[in-house]
């Protein structure tokens, strides 16, 4: 029991998570996840199990299970930079996550108004990706400088983005920099968990201590 909590915690200091948990707590919401992957619906439905999981992605095959699928209230395959959302309900979601999506679309920024009239008034939208300091890291297995990712294609900017928000009649909620204290504590720990099981040391470890990433949190008015 003591394990599962602690567990249920960790998994908590996730940032996509920790963004759902200040946005609805315990409260039912409907979230559509835009790159599901590595058992995202299972994990998301252990923590919030009152919510409907929604996931969209260029095909189901990436990391996923019968057992993810058999967790979701829907499944979108869609090649998002088509900007052909008819598919998806308009007024519907109270949560959108585009976590690590955007670098990889060279029209995001379209995808991204293209999804707005998806979102419910009162709605949050959670988008991270790699910002200009991932410019500047070292290169890693793993991703560390954003050109260790040849399928990474567009550098975006909060700048930019939040511009783009507030045109759509966003509040901009928190943006910045991906500085998880919990993660960035964690860095030392995490490398000597990898050694033990020897596994290779990857560039994600540190992408909290070293600020590879940036996100913005944003509401729609």
């Amino acid at each position: 029991m003591a394990f599962s909590s602690l567990h249920r915690w960790v998994r908590f200091q996730n940032p996509k998570f920790s963004f759902l948990k200040k946005s609805f707590g315990n409260k039912p919401f409907r979230i559509l996840d835009i790159g599901t992957g590595n058992h995202s619906a299972t994990k998301t439905k252990s923590l919030f199990p009152a919510c409907d999981y929604y996931g969209l992605d260029l095909n189901k095959d990436y990391n996923n299970d019968a057992d993810d699928f058999k967790v979701m209230s829907g499944f979108y395959e869609m090649d998002l930079t088509h900007l052909d959302f008819s598919s998806l309900p308009d007024h519907f979601f109270d949560a959108i996550w585009l976590v690590h999506v955007i670098e990889h679309l060279h029209n995001g920024d379209k995808v991204l108004e293209g999804l707005v009239r998806k979102l419910n008034p009162g709605g949050y939208m959670y988008i991270e990706y790699p910002g200009k300091t991932s410019m500047r890291l070292p290169s890693m297995k793993g991703t560390l400088n954003f050109t260790d990712d040849t399928s990474h294609v567009r550098l975006y900017s909060i700048e930019e983005l939040q511009n783009l928000f507030i045109s759509n009649n966003f509040s901009i909620i928190k943006s910045g920099s991906r500085r998880s204290l919990f993660y960035a504590i964690a860095t030392p720990g995490r490398i000597i968990f990898r050694w033990i099981r020897a596994k290779a040391v990857t560039g994600n470890i540190f992408w909290d201590l070293l600020g590879f990433a940036e996100f913005l949190w944003v509401k729609k008015n």
